[in-house]
């Protein structure tokens, strides 16, 4: 199958350090061509993948300070893409909606998995607008608020099966992992490893965004003696930080979509304890892969609980459930039938 996987340009693909649907690109980019798939990524040219690139802007739009207009690179994307469209059987967007006027313009199948939030008001008659486009959540927690959206499947996502491997939880030590602001509630997770009295690193990258609110919120609080601050990390450092956590709090303050750090941790071994918010009853099982709390007083409760749940077992539910070959599987279910749909005569291959 000819497949165009059509990743946002914020990050590279991979991301250097943190960025969660960037991320899950790489990891579905990878995974198809691996199976055999034609996969053409059009991406950031500091992208690194086992996809043909089409390199749209020379690096990630983060790292380009000249760059002010974060849009302009993205509709120039969207163009190539559409004079492109012929050579694909399905063009795979992860820009949410940006594509949808343009490719419905020419003659592609093509479907879009939704990565942020769709509680936002505007969003409502955009998905009037567009109808019958097809889409994907990535949990179905994230459909609650846009139920008019032309949802075709849901799919949890995936990591590489051996990206990340399991370790005993040596450091006992909580972790924190993912970025600073107020939704990921990093505040929530010192004053559970105080209240349980364990030392908890913090592993997260601060956007320009949240300067203020790391400032006057978060920043005060990490001269605790227990709180250890690192910064961002990337894939390759996360199997030491969260194997040797005796749990991951994500004590999330928001209707989080997904949550990639769940899965990551579990990759790991590491059970979760987070707030039930969100995909968080859809991706962890309680009492096996970790502890789905109401609250903070729960998260405290279930630290003490956490020498009680098996990591071998957790590790065998992500290789069950998310994997990024599981993932991708998916996915080309997916594709072969918004292909028939689109060309009923035409079988893919």
């Amino acid at each position: 199958m000819r497949i165009a996987q059509v990743s946002p340009l914020m990050e590279a693909v991979p991301p250097k350090l943190y960025g969660g649907t960037e991320r899950i690109v790489a990891f579905l980019a990878d995974e198809l061509a691996a199976m055999g798939h034609d996969v053409t990524l059009f991406a950031s040219g500091d992208s690194v993948t086992k996809a043909r690139l089409e390199p749209v802007w020379p690096c990630a739009l983060r790292l380009d300070s000249s760059v002010r207009d974060y849009l302009a690179p993205h509709i120039v994307m969207m163009e190539l893409l559409a004079r492109r469209a012929e050579e694909f059987d399905i063009v795979h967007l992860h820009v949410d909606y940006l594509g949808f006027p343009i490719l419905k313009r020419v003659d592609v199948p093509f479907l879009a998995t939704l990565h942020g939030r769709l509680d936002l008001p505007e969003l409502g008659r955009l998905y009037e607008i567009f109808d019958d486009v097809p889409v994907v959540s990535i949990s179905e927690s994230q459909r609650e608020p846009l139920p008019q959206a032309h949802y075709v499947a849901t799919v949890h996502h995936g990591v590489p099966e051996r990206m990340l491997l399991p370790r005993f939880g040596a450091g006992g030590y909580l972790a924190f992992l993912g970025r600073i602001s107020p939704e990921k509630a990093p505040d929530a997770a010192i004053r559970i490893a105080a209240a349980a009295g364990m030392p908890l690193k913090i592993a997260a990258k601060v956007d320009n965004v949240d300067r203020q609110y790391f400032a006057e919120r978060i920043e005060p609080m990490l001269g605790a003696a227990h709180v250890e601050f690192i910064g961002e990390i990337g894939d390759t450092e996360k199997s030491a930080f969260l194997g040797n956590a005796a749990g991951l709090l994500f004590p999330i303050a928001w209707r989080e979509p997904f949550g990639l750090a769940m899965i990551e941790a579990m990759a790991c071994g590491t059970p979760v304890i987070a707030f039930r918010r969100g995909s968080v009853p859809e991706v962890i099982d309680d009492g096996i892969t970790g502890f789905v709390v109401d609250d903070e007083e729960g998260a405290i409760a279930a630290t003490k609980r956490l020498r009680g749940l098996d990591r071998a077992r957790i590790r065998r539910v992500f290789e069950e459930r998310f994997t990024a070959r599981r993932m991708a599987e998916d996915y080309i279910d997916i594709y072969r039938g918004v292909i028939a749909r689109h060309r009923p005569l035409q079988q893919a291959v």
